[in-house]
């Protein structure tokens, strides 16, 4: 990262190092070599979504890879009963819209800022003459595919089958695994979801995490510091109630 800023100055002064600086990123990416990290670099387009913007909807046609170069998105869908279902929370480095350079098709669920987003995206039509010549890059997409619907499996399962303080603790043990920083023997979690949106990631209502929420902070489990950030005191604890 460091050669790339000595390369062209300052990121924000260069469109080629920013386009770069978003493919470098990427995982599925890692496996190219210089010349052709450049070609991607080239076709990259950037653009900037405000908290709270809708990046896609449901229905859109999916030909594009979204890459977040800044900021956090969640992707959702909506029950029959018009409520939101949280399936993913993406951040720095992550993508979606994987399927789409596969093959072109609607998107099957929404994406929306979470807060101020910088996002890089490359056409499926750009992104096609690449693969030709890359192959590898498909199966390191079916990968994170992979890795995404077992995601998805563990969230159906949660519904289904355990109770709210087990997935109270599933979900903040994943937000620590995706966004949580060690201190000393504490780990501090800057939460990526308002409480409302908690609520609807696990199928409770808002009131309902809010209460357990504070019965953790009275075991000693967690300490509540505002509504955007948890400290984590007893971790095998909460490992335990999952």
């Amino acid at each position: 990262m460091n050669q790339i800023v000595g390369k062209c100055g300052q990121e924000d002064a260069c469109k080629k190092c920013k386009g770069r600086y978003c493919a470098n990123k990427v995982s599925i990416f890692s496996i190219l070599q210089e010349q052709q990290l450049k070609e991607i670099t080239d076709k990259i387009a950037r653009k900037k979504y405000k908290k709270g913007q809708i990046i896609f909807f449901e229905g859109d046609i999916s030909d594009k890879l979204y890459v977040i170069n800044k900021g956090k998105i969640k992707v959702f869908k909506y029950t029959k009963e018009g409520k939101e279902q949280i399936l993913y929370i993406l951040s720095e480095g992550d993508f979606v819209g994987d399927l789409s350079l596969l093959k072109k098709d609607e998107h099957k669920f929404n994406a929306e800022a979470l807060e101020d987003v910088n996002m890089c995206e490359l056409t499926k039509d750009d992104f096609d003459g690449i693969i030709k010549h890359n192959p590898e890059i498909a199966l390191k997409i079916l990968q994170v595919v992979y890795d995404r619907i077992l995601k998805l499996e563990n969230l159906i399962q949660s519904l289904s089958t355990k109770d709210i303080e087990a997935r109270i603790a599933g979900l903040l043990l994943s937000f620590i695994k995706d966004f949580g920083q060690p201190n000393g023997d504490t780990i501090e979690l800057e939460l990526p979801l308002s409480r409302e949106d908690m609520a609807n990631y696990i199928g409770v209502t808002r009131e309902t995490i809010s209460r357990k929420l504070s019965s953790m902070q009275d075991e000693g489990i967690i300490e509540l510091l505002g509504n955007k950030k948890i400290v984590i005191h007893k971790i095998e604890d909460l490992e335990c109630l999952c």
